[in-house]
């Protein structure tokens, strides 16, 4: 396939408005309903056998990428604002610090079911946006 064709794939992927391309998500602001900016999207965590996303991967503190914790957040968890061109998470910033995160020195274990629980019974009691 050409370097055309493929651009021209992507950006028909990227213009598309119940689609995103992966790399489009990655670095979205996140805000919560009162519009406080809680963070970005590092990355998403994809189901690879049903291919659905599971988890977003929230990068939330720290100061120029430097003490940044990540919170994992439910997909589902997420609405994306098109005015704002952000997701909004039903979330205030006292409640993200209480939910389960890691630091780059520190990355769960996904291969299992524990941490994954861990988030779910976290989110499970909390609105969606």
């Amino acid at each position: 396939m050409s370097q055309a064709m493929t651009d021209n794939m992507t950006d028909r992927l990227n213009a598309t408005h119940d689609l995103v391309a992966s790399d489009q998500v990655e670095g979205t602001a996140v805000y919560s309903p009162s519009g406080e900016k809680l963070g970005t999207v590092k990355y998403f965590m994809v189901d690879k056998i049903t291919g659905a996303v599971a988890y977003v991967v929230m990068s939330f503190g720290g100061f120029m990428g430097m003490g940044n914790s990540y919170h994992p957040l439910p997909w589902k968890s997420l609405h994306y604002d098109r005015d704002r061109g952000a997701y909004i998470v039903a979330l205030t910033r006292e409640q993200l610090e209480a939910a389960p995160a890691y630091t780059e020195n520190a990355t769960p274990d996904w291969s299992g079911t524990t941490y994954g629980a861990q988030v779910d019974t976290y989110y499970g009691g909390l609105p969606h946006a």
